[in-house]
């Protein structure tokens, strides 16, 4: 990490960490409070095989606030409807990325069949501003979206029970928006990585 990190630095890149994760109606249980004796709670509409997914950016650069930019992506509700981000859609997240950052960025992912699709590695060497790197198998305490998606689960979308597909959209978008705004909490997530952020 300290290697891509003075990498990313000497470069004058933005370190940006990805990765996607899929929700569905079915709400993630945490502990609440209630009064002795009553258990709470939560009363679901039944099933649902509807989720959404995100993917998600964390962003840090030494002397800038830390960025979260994150794109969703509809279940069409097909049983044969790609459920998760092809690489055209990746594509699209990282131009996004580019355009927001103002700069160039350093990505560091996990080893996902589409990350290292063709046609997305064509398009990044099409670019001088994309350096890709990829995390090592099964290391997701390595990357700091993983703690987005804890404190998301464990927060806004907890023992809520989704009326429709468009509620759970609504919460996570609002859950998302409150993280986006407290760039302490993203900073958080860096952290628990082992990764700092230097002021100028």
């Amino acid at each position: 990490m300290a290697l891509r990190g003075r990498l990313a630095a000497a470069r004058g890149a933005w370190l940006v960490f990805e990765d996607e994760a899929g929700f569905s109606m079915t709400p993630p249980h945490a502990k609440t409070w209630s009064q002795r004796g009553r258990t709470p709670l939560v009363r679901v509409r039944g099933r649902s095989r509807r989720r959404i997914s995100i993917a998600a950016l964390t962003c840090c650069k030494t002397g800038h606030r830390s960025r979260l930019i994150y794109r969703p992506r509809h279940d069409d509700g097909r049983r044969d409807g790609r459920k998760s981000f092809s690489w055209r859609g990746y594509r699209d997240l990282l131009i996004a990325a580019h355009q927001q950052l103002g700069g160039p960025i350093v990505l560091v992912w996990d080893n996902l069949n589409v990350h290292k699709a063709a046609d997305l590695q064509k398009f990044a060497e099409a670019r001088d501003w994309p350096t890709i790197y990829y995390l090592p198998p099964y290391a997701p305490d390595l990357n700091p979206v993983e703690g987005i998606w804890s404190l998301l689960r464990r927060g806004w979308l907890s023992n809520v029970a989704f009326s429709t597909p468009e509620h759970l959209v609504q919460r996570i978008r609002r859950g998302l928006r409150h993280i986006q705004y407290r760039s302490e909490l993203i900073d958080g997530c860096l952290a628990e990585t082992g990764l700092t952020i230097r002021p100028t």
